[in-house]
């Protein structure tokens, strides 16, 4: 009869050995995302970010070389991970959409004459965040094939408008996702003590209306609203007869990270010496 010694120690093998299949896989899909990017197949933006409820086109297309060299009749397939079905296929110079995902009934199409010169880009038409994760497109002709991920990312922002009444500077803003922040700051770029109301929706969007009291008169103040993914700085030049603003928009180019399989090194030496000691 097996001792609790032993079947703690073959409990804690089990565990390294399931450990050790998961490093392999991680490895794998590493390598297999930095191969694409040696694929006859690429993009101009791997990490596109998406307006809620506008249209956004994810670039795939032929590296030149390869466009040079394709020869037979170009088919193109979009799919999203964790997603059953397709997203979208163009084969034998028509769309195959038998097996498209509800999801994107309706919402899809490439360019068939793009197509034919190898470009695959995809329209996705009134994006949702359900449209939000990471898209594999593969391109294929009778001579070449190849495939490039895309992680599209989603959020909602809008840009702000401001007014100025009895020496305080407003600024409101609508359809912001995920929930923004905000930051008055003076010329010298000194952080300013502002009064902000935040309002959700019920369908997750905010708004906001932001007071900054006491303005001088002239002069210049930074307005920034900002989620993870976004942020709208505005530049407002206050005079006697009203506001003037400048906003430019930027965009966050992270993403989710891929975990380390060193983050699973540690823990496994720690199991092993505990598997040891147990025996």
């Amino acid at each position: 009869m097996a001792t609790m010694g032993n079947i703690i120690f073959w409990s804690m093998i089990v565990l390294i050995i399931a450990f050790s299949t998961l490093i392999i896989l991680i490895l794998a899909l590493s390598l297999s995302n930095d191969s694409s990017s040696t694929s006859s197949v690429v993009s101009r933006d791997r990490f596109p970010l998406a307006n809620l409820g506008q249209d956004v086109l994810l670039s795939c297309h032929l590296t030149v070389a390869a466009a040079v060299q394709v020869t037979g009749a170009v088919a193109v397939t979009w799919t999203k991970a964790y997603l059953s079905g397709e997203v979208y296929k163009y084969q034998d110079s028509a769309p195959q959409l038998e097996d498209q995902n509800p999801q994107f009934d309706g919402r899809t199409q490439v360019f068939p004459d793009a197509v034919a010169r190898g470009n695959g880009s995809l329209l996705i038409m009134a994006v949702t965040s359900r449209d939000d994760g990471v898209y594999t497109c593969s391109i294929s002709s009778s001579n070449l094939d190849g495939s490039v991920h895309i992680h599209l990312r989603t959020a909602a922002y809008s840009k702000p408008t401001f007014s100025v009444k009895d020496g305080t500077l407003t600024a409101m803003g609508s359809r912001w996702q995920p929930e923004p922040e905000v930051t008055w700051l003076d010329s010298k770029g000194t952080v300013l003590q502002g009064i902000t109301l935040f309002t959700e929706n019920p369908t997750g969007m905010y708004s906001f209306v932001s007071s900054l009291k006491q303005v001088n008169v002239p002069t210049t103040y930074t307005f920034k609203v900002q989620n993870l993914l976004v942020t709208a700085t505005s530049s407002t030049n206050v005079t006697g007869s009203g506001v003037t603003e400048k906003t430019t928009f930027s965009f966050s180019s992270s993403t989710v990270p891929v975990l380390s399989p060193s983050r699973f090194l540690l823990p496994l030496s720690g199991l092993l010496m505990y598997a040891v000691g147990c025996t």
